[in-house]
């Protein structure tokens, strides 16, 4: 499939992860993609195995210009730029009460200022190009609330606010904004103890899938909402996480399916 053919992307946070799996997707589908991370040597080596379809740019997203450097960088290589996909995000896992003033501001600054920064840089670039796609990443946790997650939620549900704002204002311009709503992904940063996989989908087991997502999940979802055939998306949630939104299951039910493997 060749679905991104002609298309132009900035993908932060594309070193590893959900980034590197959407960075993937798109080189298969046919798009050019500008990587940027603040992890540099993932970064590069990542550009370097796929070849001229991508290259690599050292990007703080707080940084208004790091921003305007990455957007020029992306027009100087590739000649225009027709998509962002806003995936940069951390995550911090502490009672409400234990968040230090430091940890709060980066968690916004990163996971929701950074996406607005992104998204009013890109604008002028896209419009020169015609027109194109702004996907941002928010969260399961955007949708539902989360323990030992309160900033982190806030940050994604404030992405998810913004990404429909951005979508009734940019969508007469010819960019369509739309969020992606991961579930529980198996990447390094939601598993820093770098638990096998296995072990890992054992806490999902309550929800449909019962098991944890791939970052080639949230691939292929972000180039659906990349490419023309989610032209009349504006302003969608797209959840991509095997159901955990849907609700739990109820294990003294009668027929209620029972842990796999057990």
């Amino acid at each position: 499939m060749n679905r991104l053919e002609g298309s132009v992307a900035i993908v932060t946070g594309g070193a590893r992860g959900i980034g590197e799996g959407i960075v993937r997707r798109f080189v298969a589908e046919g798009a050019q993609v500008m990587i940027t991370d603040v992890l540099a040597e993932q970064g590069q080596a990542l550009a370097d195995e796929l070849g001229a379809a991508a290259a690599f740019h050292h990007h703080d997203v707080t940084d208004r210009a790091q921003w305007s450097a990455v957007v020029a960088a992306t027009e100087a290589k590739f000649g225009k730029l027709t998509t962002l996909v806003n995936n940069a995000g951390i995550i911090v896992f502490k009672r409400v009460e234990d968040l230090s003033d430091a940890e709060i501001d980066r968690l916004l600054d990163i996971n929701l200022k950074g996406v607005i920064i992104g998204t009013q840089s890109v604008i002028p670039a896209i419009e020169r190009a015609g027109g194109g796609a702004i996907v941002n990443m928010s969260s399961a946790d955007g949708i539902a609330g989360a323990n030992s997650l309160s900033v982190y939620c806030a940050s994604k549900f404030a992405v998810r606010g913004f990404t429909k704002a951005c979508a009734l204002e940019l969508g007469p311009r010819k960019i369509r904004v739309n969020s992606i709503h991961p579930g529980g992904i198996y990447t390094p940063l939601a598993n820093p103890m770098n638990v096998p996989k296995e072990l890992y989908d054992k806490g999902y087991w309550i929800y449909p899938a019962q098991y944890a997502g791939e970052p080639q999940d949230i691939g292929a979802a972000a180039a659906y909402l990349a490419s023309d055939d989610a032209r009349y998306c504006m302003g969608t949630e797209l959840s991509v996480d095997g159901g955990l939104n849907a609700g739990h299951y109820y294990m003294a039910m009668p027929g209620a399916p029972k842990q796999p493997g057990g």
